[in-house]
């Protein structure tokens, strides 16, 4: 009888070039979808200026947006068990919508 064999942990090498490590800002993403993928395009919209540029296009399968879901909370509930509740202000606000926004009341979010 053939003993399974323990699932071998696999390490991946992973480079970042000097562009990449510098980053991209972005106060807004539109995530648009398909039966066979997310694609999250990065932009930054700049008080005055009328017109935002993506700058980051990132498509994934929807198995991937959702580990990515579930990372993203998982970072989210350690980031505010060390620092604290993240606040997001309210719809109060009457100031015009800027930078990323909760959707609409009437809208469903998985």
């Amino acid at each position: 009888m053939n003993k399974p064999q323990p699932e071998q942990s696999q390490q991946i090498n992973i480079e970042l070039g000097e562009k990449e490590a510098e980053g991209i800002y972005s106060n807004l993403a539109i995530i648009t979808h398909s039966p066979a993928e997310f694609v999250i395009d990065f932009t930054r919209i700049l008080p005055g200026v009328p017109k935002a540029r993506v700058h980051a296009r990132i498509v994934m399968t929807p198995q991937h947006a959702k580990l990515l879901k579930n990372a993203l909370e998982d970072n989210l509930r350690k980031y505010e068990e060390k620092f604290g509740e993240i606040t997001i202000l309210g719809e109060e606000m009457s100031a015009p919508p800027f930078g990323f926004q909760l959707p609409k009341k009437d809208e469903k979010i998985n």
